[in-house]
């Protein structure tokens, strides 16, 4: 076994650990009664249980290696080494704070630029989906994902449209959406980024898409899908961005399936705005 390969291994371990580690303290907060907070707007919601799944995540990954950098959602970037941890303590803070069960923790380990290590884990299904160099897991078992063949056949789960897209797009982020509906069999808005890239790996939906993401959201469930056999393609500007992880926009497809409608949407609507300069938020006070 080559040095990367072992690496990648111990790292997804780590991120396991980690990931496994703040589920009893979100399981007991879920459906509590619980104090929320806003970044950007009433619609960007964020909890103290955020905040303290993301110290203790942050605790095991340093403790298990000096040599890193977090990314983190709520923390930001903190520190430097060879290692980047990216991490998401909730990903679908807005399930988790109304009570819907949908949603997860994400972390990512990136070493020169490239994602190789991941974890998404579902406290409340209990569902460890993870990946290394050598292969995507559910829990101890392969995994391999699967796709329908035409799009009509296919189910697309995304977070799509959400108050970021409209403010993006205006009213065409429904012409997009209507598109969409059309040509695929099912379309569901299900709140939580990195669940659906895991739900595509695992053949349970066949595609997956976002605008304006981060890091965060897709590095590990990305690269639990590559690993799994599926693909994900990042967007800037409606032109390709490798690697993926940091592409503001996103669709990923599991197996090997070729969706056009979807790849026309990502591409059309990518190029309409500049990540670097979007438009101006409205003002919802």
């Amino acid at each position: 076994m080559t040095e990367a390969l072992h690496e990648s291994q111990l790292l997804r371990e780590t991120a396991i650990r980690a990931a496994l580690g703040v589920g009893d303290q979100l399981r007991t907060a879920f459906r509590a009664p619980m104090q929320r907070d806003f970044k950007r707007d009433a619609h960007d919601i964020v909890t103290v249980h955020d905040r303290a799944a993301e110290q203790s995540i942050t605790e095991v990954l340093l403790g298990a290696g000096a040599d890193a950098m977090i990314v983190g959602e709520e923390g930001g970037t903190r520190g430097t080494g060879r290692v980047q941890w990216h991490i998401d303590p909730i990903d679908g803070t807005s399930n988790f704070a109304r009570g819907l069960a949908y949603w997860c923790v994400s972390i990512a380990a990136v070493v020169d630029e490239q994602v190789v290590a991941g974890v998404v884990f579902n406290p409340m299904t209990g569902d460890v989906f993870s990946a290394d160099l050598t292969g995507a897991r559910l829990g101890d078992a392969p995994l391999t994902s699967a796709a329908a063949a035409e799009e009509i056949d296919a189910t697309l789960i995304s977070s799509f449209p959400n108050p970021k897209d409209t403010w993006l797009f205006g009213r065409g982020a429904y012409e997009a959406q209507s598109r969409l509906v059309d040509s695929f069999q099912a379309v569901r808005n299900l709140g939580s980024g990195a669940l659906n890239l895991a739900h595509v790996a695992a053949g349970w939906a066949d595609a997956t898409m976002g605008f304006y993401t981060n890091s965060w959201d897709i590095a590990a469930g990305g690269f639990i899908l590559q690993q799994a056999g599926g693909r994900i393609q990042g967007l800037a500007g409606g032109e390709a961005r490798e690697p993926f992880h940091i592409a503001p926009d996103y669709f990923a497809v599991g197996d090997d399936a070729d969706y056009p409608t979807l790849s026309s949407v990502m591409t059309t609507w990518s190029a309409r705005y500049d990540a670097g300069d979007p438009p101006p938020r409205p003002d919802h006070s």
